[in-house]
């Protein structure tokens, strides 16, 4: 390759990054596609592009949304997204959908469930699907979040798929997690993986209309005994249980008034800082996982012998131990 194809790729790669500052919504598109790419000749582009945007980004309000299946996400995020962008805020919503395991297609159907919000001119949605990653987010949500940072949404919110997976990547991504459960209770709650309700900083009874809303309320003071059980994420912060209809938009801006006395709270006491250096941290240490996996896969020898000594692992003939052993070992020889 001749010294100005490089020089090319930076030149490109540049007038991307001033086009997505800029505020230009296909620059952003295309920033996220490239850093969402498994093609190894993008990795370079996307990371140059990174480094760029770094300065500009860290600004918003990250916010990250589970639920059981059913809950009513989209709604809700569509209702909490319009009152947001009708406030002046500029809202992204990383909307992850989920990959399926043998065709590793997924239904990339958000911007469907969320029409009016997808059209309005703040707000920017993208469906990106997990591939497999476990914890219910998109493998490069992290930075697809700080590529809408600094194309100035400030408000950037990450729906994962739902309950059922670790939904710790969550968060390590997000300012506030907020947990969206039904009008149920009881067995519901019974339901409901403990790791998962402590990672919350604030429960939110969605569906709280109708005939449904009596059951709502039992539920509101179920989950609110429930969570005096367990330990909170932060000790400066106990998680409130709030309840809401998405279907008629009541108790929407009680929510993004618990996101703001939030983050007074975490910012008051430093746990704001310390927690995003945390997960600066963190993605450091999940992107040396990954690249390390990378290698380790790609190693000529270890190529070669994966697959018959798993053979022999899944028919009993050797241990896990002892095939993870001689497979570190070729990979180490070098």
């Amino acid at each position: 390759m001749t010294k100005a194809a490089p020089a090319k790729t930076e030149a490109a790669t540049a007038g991307l990054a001033e086009k997505l500052r800029a505020g230009d919504r296909r620059a952003l598109a295309r920033a996220i596609t490239l850093i969402e790419s498994t093609k190894p000749q993008h990795a370079g582009e996307a990371e140059a592009l990174l480094e760029a945007l770094l300065p500009s980004s860290g600004n918003s309000v990250r916010i990250g949304i589970t639920g059981v299946p059913g809950v009513g996400k989209s709604t809700f995020i569509e209702r909490f997204g319009l009152q947001l962008v009708g406030a002046g805020h500029k809202v992204a919503v990383l909307a992850v959908d989920p990959s399926s395991k043998v065709s590793g297609g997924s239904i990339l159907g958000d911007k469907t469930r969320m029409e009016e919000l997808s059209r309005h001119p703040q707000a920017f949605i993208r469906p990106s699907p997990t591939g497999g990653t476990l914890g219910g987010v998109a493998r490069r949500s992290r930075e697809a979040m700080l590529a809408c940072e600094a194309a100035g949404f400030d408000v950037v919110i990450v729906e994962t798929v739902g309950v059922g997976q670790s939904e710790t990547a969550v968060a390590e991504m997000v300012d506030i997690f907020l947990l969206l459960l039904p009008p149920g209770g009881g067995d519901e709650l019974q339901g409901i993986k403990k790791g998962i309700v402590e990672l919350a900083d604030a429960v939110i009874v969605n569906k709280a209309d109708g005939d449904l809303l009596p059951a709502a309320e039992r539920a509101v003071a179920e989950y609110h005994a429930a969570l005096g059980m367990l330990r909170a994420p932060n000790p400066e912060w106990r998680p409130p249980v709030l309840r809401c209809s998405a279907l008629l938009g009541e108790g929407i801006e009680a929510v993004w008034e618990t996101v703001q006395q939030h983050r007074e709270v975490m910012e008051a006491s430093g746990a704001r800082a310390a927690k995003r250096a945390a997960q600066a941290g963190a993605w450091m240490w999940a992107e040396i996982s990954d690249g390390l996996m990378r290698r380790f896969r790609a190693h000529p020898e270890v190529a070669r012998e994966l697959a018959g000594l798993e053979r022999e692992v899944r028919a009993g003939r050797t241990t896990p131990t002892a095939a993870a052993r001689r497979m570190v070992g070729l990979f180490s020889r070098d």
